[in-house]
């Protein structure tokens, strides 16, 4: 007896019209049912193939994946990941501000409630302490961040003036927001070079921290707080 429908494929008895014509429709609705099932949303889709582009990115690096790479791991075809991407420079723009960027700002500390972040009065050694805690949750965005900042360097990668202004960037961002800092210290703009600083340190500690996943990061990141903002001179602003 022949199962199922390939087995009435390939069934040695004469076909008769009208069992082709049922078959034939039987496909047609498995096939249309199989194309609802995989069809989503264009936000959804969208989501897909970005967080496909930061697990590539993170394991290869921009310069070691393709728009097909991620097409595969969507399981689109390398048209529909354009549709949503436009290039793989712009693809690689997107996912740096909208994943990256998007999480630990000074806005999402002044929300948080956390000690030291009161509106008019936020402490930066907190604010950092946070930072670090929000990195330490993320590590495939730190890992990505830290491939296109190296990759970068090359003066044809697509975001090379934006990591070469970064510092610059940041610094004008922080500057934006009122921190209670100690009266030695005197000015905001006084605390550029240690602004700088903390950047540098923070970078370095997340490059060791890749690399042996079983340190803790915020453990890590509390014994260079001590060395950037040591008490008693921070005392009461940390």
């Amino acid at each position: 007896m022949c199962r199922g429908i390939r087995s009435t494929l390939t069934c040695s008895r004469p076909e008769s019209a009208l069992g082709f014509s049922v078959r034939a429709d039987t496909l047609g609705r498995m096939d249309t049912q199989r194309s609802k099932q995989i069809r989503k949303p264009p936000q959804e889709r969208r989501r897909e193939v970005l967080d496909a582009a930061v697990e590539l990115i993170g394991e290869r690096g921009f310069n070691g994946m393709s728009v097909q790479d991620v097409a595969d791991r969507v399981g689109i075809s390398k048209q529909g990941v354009l549709r949503y991407v436009g290039s793989k420079d712009n693809m690689l723009a997107m996912v740096y501000h909208e994943y990256y960027n998007a999480i630990g700002s000074p806005e999402e500390f002044r929300a948080s409630g956390l000690p030291g972040s009161g509106p008019g009065a936020m402490r930066f050694p907190a604010y950092l302490r946070f930072l670090v805690q929000c990195n330490a949750q993320r590590r495939m965005l730190v890992q990505l961040f830290s491939m296109l900042q190296v990759e970068s360097f090359n003066p044809r990668h697509p975001l090379h003036e934006e990591f070469a202004r970064r510092p610059e960037a940041i610094w004008q961002y922080y500057s934006g927001f009122a921190w209670d800092i100690p009266q030695w210290v005197g000015q905001w703009k006084d605390m550029r070079p240690l602004v700088r600083r903390a950047m540098e340190i923070m970078d370095g500690v997340q490059l060791r921290w890749l690399r042996e996943p079983a340190i803790d990061l915020c453990e890590e990141w509390a014994a260079m707080e001590d060395v950037l903002f040591p008490l008693p001179l921070w005392e009461g602003y940390r």
